[in-house]
């Protein structure tokens, strides 16, 4: 656990952790002695010199005193370690995200992530809060009522400490034998999670369609899985439970009769078996909750094997001497990129000279945004290689790169926040009249004019409160903001009423003029006037060419647009 813990953060931890593990185990330790000193408290109070006792109740009096204030001390200890790390796991995990390529973010591992970094690190890092003391108070504290029990009679301390390598062998493999069971239960709990959101956010159209029932049927389905794997999962640690206590007690029944019959036999004197019997309880008690400890350390640690999995996730390499591109030209050459076992992206070549314009077209999932993506190195090609002013993307440093792209996409986010905050993310060194000159070029004007408070309307996380037009109008003000050289336009228009389409288009114009533009489009009426028009299919480039000249070949393209929409054409 500790060799983990370091692991996901670094040895910067080390040392404060290890300190609150040393006072933790002195605290474990105290304790045993403070029990220990009931043996000489009992040797006094029932000799023949009663007032003998009270010197060995001030030492234990003290000794109590002093454990408390050293475990006051651990505990505190290991609060502040535990935010330490807290604080540190999310400071790690959020650098780390930030540098992982886009295109590893897929919906999956975005719920991946966000179970992690909500509940799960909170959990992972409780543990060394609440659950590293009273793990080590269970193990030591017995440990050292052994020991003591052992001075007293070599034969009883024996009988005790034999118990513990049968305790070590049934937490192993209590372990072993609930690890598939809990990573089972993690995965159906993150599916059911998955389902009540999708159920949730689904209700105008499932209640539109009267589908209500047969959604909840996929709901419930996962739930019902959800519970069979915890179920699983408790079943597991049913023998667990039971061979922990069976152990337990029998080493304590054993360690009171040994005791018993060494007193009958006259080498045990009562106060040395009442103390010894004392001694038992005290230690058999905190063995009996490593169960409990012990199954919530499981919980926190698989919470850290997940974190270190993402973390172990190798962002894209850096060139050791980045170069600067001075032109912005595009060009890919012989690029492949396979994914979930298939190609996406099968040796294709597209040229994209500075300030020109060229138009992706082509069916649903023919690779089209996979291409603006690569372009914009969300991902490193297998095959290949993608250039911007003639420089390999991977010899450009990421900040440096993502400075010449100004991005629109059709799945708009926006932050809860106003217009204005939103626009200025793109540059946040832009002056007020920037912005608000952005917004205009952007169309905006008019929709702030419409918003109850204008300028300072907040506009609800994702952008809630606006229409997917307005979302789309900020982030092109947001591109027109940033005033990038080269701009990817992913299918922007595609799901926009006439009225919006219009307003986004204008402000498409302002945003390309004099920029080198790619942009991947379903309504071909948007693509009409591109410099080149690429048709696109199964990742291949099927025919490149003008608009005139891929009408007069009256292949796919042509075919294409003879089945849009009159409203394109």
């Amino acid at each position: 656990m500790i060799r983990l813990l370091l692991r996901v953060l670094g040895q910067q931890y080390a040392s404060p952790l290890r300190r609150a593990v040393a006072l933790m185990v002195a605290a474990a330790v105290l304790e045993g002695i403070s029990y220990a000193l009931v043996l000489p408290v009992l040797r006094g109070l029932l000799g023949p010199t009663p007032d003998s006792a009270w010197p060995w109740i001030a030492v234990f009096a003290g000794t109590v005193v002093a454990y408390a204030v050293l475990r006051y001390v651990a505990d505190l200890t290991g609060f502040r370690v535990g935010a330490a790390l807290l604080r540190g796991t999310y400071r790690r995990l959020g650098d780390h995200l930030t540098a992982l390529p886009i295109g590893w973010f897929t919906p999956s591992r975005v719920g991946e992530v966000s179970v992690l970094a909500g509940r799960g690190v909170l959990q992972a890092m409780s543990a060394v809060a609440h659950l590293l003391g009273p793990l080590i108070s269970a193990t030591l504290t017995p440990a050292t009522v052994a020991v003591v029990i052992t001075f007293v009679d070599w034969r009883i301390g024996v009988a005790a400490i034999v118990a513990a390598p049968l305790i070590g062998a049934v937490h192993v493999w209590t372990e072993r034998s609930t690890a598939a069971g809990d990573t089972e239960r993690i995965a159906r709990e993150q599916e059911a999670t998955a389902r009540v959101v999708e159920f949730l956010h689904a209700q105008p159209v499932l209640r539109a369609g009267d589908r209500n029932a047969e959604r909840f049927e996929i709901l419930d389905r996962s739930l019902r899985d959800l519970e069979t794997a915890s179920r699983r999962t408790t079943l597991r640690t049913i023998p667990g439970a039971i061979a922990l206590t069976t152990i337990v007690q029998t080493a304590f029944v054993c360690t009171m009769v040994l005791a018993v019959h060494v007193a009958l036999s006259g080498d045990l004197r009562v106060p040395d078996v009442l103390a010894v019997l004392l001694l038992a309880t005290l230690g058999a008690d905190p063995l009996l909750s490593l169960n409990e400890i012990g199954g919530r350390i499981r919980g926190a640690r698989t919470v850290l094997i997940g974190i270190d999995d993402v973390l172990e996730t190798r962002p894209l390499p850096v060139a050791p001497c980045p170069r600067t591109p001075v032109r912005h030209d595009l060009e890919l050459n012989a690029v492949t990129l396979r994914a979930g076992g298939r190609t996406i992206i099968d040796d294709l070549s597209l040229t994209v000279p500075d300030g020109h314009r060229l138009a992706l077209v082509g069916p649903s999932g023919a690779g089209k945004s996979t291409i603006l993506k690569l372009l914009a190195r969300f991902s490193d090609v297998d095959g290949g290689a993608v250039h911007i002013g003639g420089t390999d993307l991977r010899d450009i440093d990421p900040v440096t790169l993502m400075a010449q792209f100004s991005i629109v996409f059709q799945d708009v986010y926006l932050f809860d926040g106003t217009i204005e905050q939103n626009i200025h993310l793109a540059r946040p060194d832009a002056t007020h009249a920037e912005v608000r000159a952005a917004a205009t070029a952007a169309q905006l004007d008019d929709v702030i004019e419409r918003l109850p408070d204008g300028w300072s309307t907040v506009v609800g996380e994702g952008g809630a409160f606006l229409s997917g037009g307005e979302r789309q109008r900020v982030s092109i003000a947001r591109a027109l903001l940033k005033n990038a050289p080269v701009v990817l336009l992913d299918e922007v228009t595609s799901a926009l009423d006439p009225l919006s389409d219009a307003a986004v288009h204008h402000g498409i114009d302002r945003l390309c003029n004099g920029r080198t533009v790619v942009m991947a489009a379903h309504r071909v009426h948007s693509v009409r006037d591109a410099d080149q028009i690429a048709f696109i299919d199964h990742g291949h480039v099927v025919e490149q060419g003008t608009h005139a000249e891929l009408m007069l070949l009256n292949g796919r393209y042509a075919e294409y647009w003879a089945m849009s929409d009159p409203i394109d054409v």
